[in-house]
């Protein structure tokens, strides 16, 4: 049933805000652990929830509150430290706890920090249940609940965990196949994966140049990573690379850069893979799921190819629930978030990086020539910090200045204007045929849209 109200603290991927000012201050990510055990503490026994993070400052003191407020509902906490959040979505399964949290703010910069649940099944949470953590923290309901004695929870520490996920990352290599050959750079964004990904490289027998691995709990995305992925652009040039690789802080994403040095984006390597799996009868029903976002180029590739396409809103979550909902096994988004259901339940950079690299060797083919499969159509993307969301529709200027650029296009190119689903900022994205041309035009309307809402900085 359709929500009739805003969300007071949830976002499109979980709470996420300034680390120490609401909503990210530890009373609140108390608060927030005390709802999530309450609401799945639903069967008799002990019940346990896995508690990840990345590589903030801030994650020593949100870590700590979490895992006191789930203790304090008579609920275990199981505790892993630094990890991807794909990770937590298979540990959470793996461990059969009740539910999984990650602790990151996934690209933003060291100072934000998020929390976000995964379900027994690993599973990002519905609106529905999220609604349901609202309501139990404003409402004061389980304010009174307070477990004593023996049945207060308990926090252990889980030793196995990295060997654990490195394994099951590794099991996603066709049999019997290994990345010997192959040199690789992999920038871990002095995030989540900075020990996990260059181990599963390794150990494939890839030659790994590493990145980004030395976070000191302020340099997260901090000129490396998914965010700057220039950095991977020219360690691939000057070491000669076959192919490059950038997480983003919690690794749940992978942005790739040929041997020549070029990105190759999300759209790219979807086509790619999306065909081969098809090729192979692996793609269920021969549908690639992905977001708006998507260039038409991906839409004119994959008609060429015979593969559907399906689009759903931007947020990897509702690829998700789509391809959950209608049987399909394949899906993601330009940015880098890819989810492959036949290995885990979400977007996983590690297995992306994986899948790629087994898809070079299988087809002996570099990324350059995989990339071509589609031709990108000129695609501009401008961000307007807003001082505050009005619905922009409601603006005369700004629905006027959108309308005209509609007729502009006529067809032959997009506009999508949106609201961040985790910032106060406003993105726009232009497509058409002359980037010169559309480029003006999304900055003429991103001034539009600051005279009428206001702008940040």
């Amino acid at each position: 049933m359709k929500q009739d109200r805003t969300k007071k603290l949830f976002g499109t991927d979980g709470v996420r805000g300034i680390a120490n000012q609401e909503p990210m201050t530890s009373e609140m990510a108390m608060k927030l652990g005390r709802a999530a055990a309450y609401l799945f503490k639903n069967k008799a026994g002990r019940h346990r929830i896995v508690i990840g993070k990345d590589t903030r400052l801030s994650g020593y003191m949100l870590e700590s509150a979490l895992t006191s407020g789930i203790c304090s509902m008579g609920v275990d906490v199981l505790l892993v430290g630094p990890f991807p959040t794909p990770g937590i979505a298979f540990l959470t399964r793996s461990l059969r706890a009740d539910a999984g949290v990650v602790i990151s703010a996934s690209h933003n910069s060291f100072e934000d920090n998020g929390i976000k649940f995964f379900s027994r099944d690993g599973l990002k949470l519905p609106d529905r249940m999220e609604h349901e953590m609202e309501d139990l923290i404003f409402s004061g309901k389980i304010d009174s609940i307070r477990p004593t004695a023996g049945e207060i929870g308990k926090a252990f520490r889980v030793d196995d965990a990295e060997g654990r996920y490195i394994e099951f990352v590794k099991s996603s290599l066709p049999k019997g196949m290994t990345l010997q050959g192959l040199t690789v750079v992999v920038d871990c964004a002095n995030g989540a994966a900075y020990k996990v990904a260059p181990t599963i490289l390794r150990e494939l027998d890839a030659k790994v140049i590493v990145l980004g691995d030395e976070p000191n709990g302020m340099n997260i995305n901090q000129h490396c990573g998914s965010t700057h992925p220039d950095v991977v652009q020219k360690a691939v040039r000057e070491r000669h690379a076959d192919v490059g690789i950038a997480h983003d802080g919690d690794a749940d994403r992978a942005i790739f850069t040929c041997e020549k040095g070029h990105l190759v984006n999300g759209d790219q390597v979807m086509a790619a893979l999306a065909v081969f799996l098809k090729k192979m009868r692996r793609l269920n029903k021969n549908t690639l799921v992905t977001t708006v976002m998507s260039n038409m180029g991906l839409d004119r590739a994959m008609k060429a190819a015979g593969v559907r396409v399906v689009k759903t809103a931007v947020g990897d979550r509702y690829v998700l629930e789509r391809m959950l909902n209608d049987g399909y096994n394949f899906g993601g988004e330009q940015s880098g978030h890819l989810i492959f259901l036949d290995y885990n339940t979400t977007g996983d950079g590690l297995i992306t990086a994986v899948q790629v690299l087994a898809l070079m060797k299988t087809t002996g083919k570099p990324l350059s020539e995989l990339a071509k499969i589609m031709t990108n159509f000129p695609q501009v993307l401008v961000n307007v910090r807003v001082k505050e969301r009005r619905e922009l529709s409601t603006l005369p200027k700004v629905k006027k200045h959108m309308e005209k650029l509609e007729k502009s296009l006529d067809g032959s190119g997009r506009l999508l204007v949106r609201y961040s689903g985790t910032e106060p900022v406003v993105r726009i994205m232009i497509e058409g045929e002359r980037e010169s041309e559309i480029r003006k035009w999304a900055d003429d309307l991103a001034h539009t849209i600051q005279d009428a809402v206001g702008a940040i900085g």
